[in-house]
């Protein structure tokens, strides 16, 4: 949890963004590593597969179903009242615990784009990622599904709040209010984009991607098979991650006035 309760409602900044954004980018190297362990198991993403005690009227897949069931438990210990987690699942339980107050730095918003996250994960990443066929871990990989999708809807939502530290730098306030007067959303994303922070980014991902897929051996040395296809991450920010972030900033800022 990064927003932390009783700060100040000012508590926002482009170079705390980012620091978050970049142990971020460890936690999904990292549960990527995880996934790509056990194979593809297409199985678990097929609708109406099993049935499911309690849940008669649920004809998901194995994965959305775990997945809900998960949410479930999460909700009830007020996971998705911090600013930065979004839920995949409607019609969560209210917490049993009391909520938060956490400092209100975004404007209202309803945005989630965890349908489209969920979708590009299913049909690009998985299947690059993992080997073909079935190993029967299907409780294993759909434990690391949850863990990849969930981290990658973190970091794409935070787009809302560095849509928001962007609005608030006083140099360029004036430009985006009258890119969102004018509703001219490839001026707003034009102006939200830094071409050299996203070329850094990316070649620190490959080199963190490099690093962390290889096992070190008893006497410290590297070895230099990595257990993870190190061009998938890079694609998974390039192709997705990256893209899905701007949408995220453009539809908050087209909201940021209302």
């Amino acid at each position: 949890m990064n927003f932390l309760v009783g700060e100040s409602e000012n508590a926002i900044s482009l170079e705390r963004l980012r620091d978050i954004l970049i142990r971020l980018e460890d936690t999904i190297i990292f549960a990527l590593i995880e996934r790509a362990q056990f194979a593809h198991n297409v199985v678990i993403y097929k609708p109406g597969m099993y049935k499911y005690e309690g849940s008669e009227e649920f004809n998901g897949s194995f994965l959305e179903y775990f997945l809900r069931e998960s949410e479930k438990v999460h909700a009830k210990v007020r996971r998705y009242q911090s600013p930065d987690e979004y839920p995949f699942t409607d019609d969560l339980p209210n917490p049993i615990i009391p909520p938060l107050k956490y400092p209100k730095i975004l404007k209202p918003n309803d945005i989630n784009v965890n349908p489209k996250i969920l979708k590009f994960y299913l049909e690009h990443i998985v299947p690059s990622l993992c080997v073909a066929g079935e190993d029967l871990n299907y409780g294993s990989s759909a434990t690391r599904d949850v863990a990849c999708l969930q981290a990658l809807s973190q970091r794409i939502h935070y787009g809302k709040f560095v849509a928001e530290a962007k609005f608030r730098d006083p140099n360029l306030q004036s430009k985006y209010i009258e890119y969102i007067k004018s509703h001219n959303s490839e001026a707003i994303e034009k102006l939200l984009t830094n071409k050299k922070v996203e070329e850094s980014l990316l070649k620190r991902l490959r080199h963190k991607a490099l690093i962390y897929g290889q096992d070190i051996t008893e006497s410290g040395i590297l070895n230099n098979t990595p257990k993870i296809n190190i061009d998938v991450v890079v694609e998974l920010y390039e192709k997705w991650v990256i893209p899905l972030t701007k949408d995220v900033e453009v539809q908050y800022l087209l909201s940021r006035l209302d």
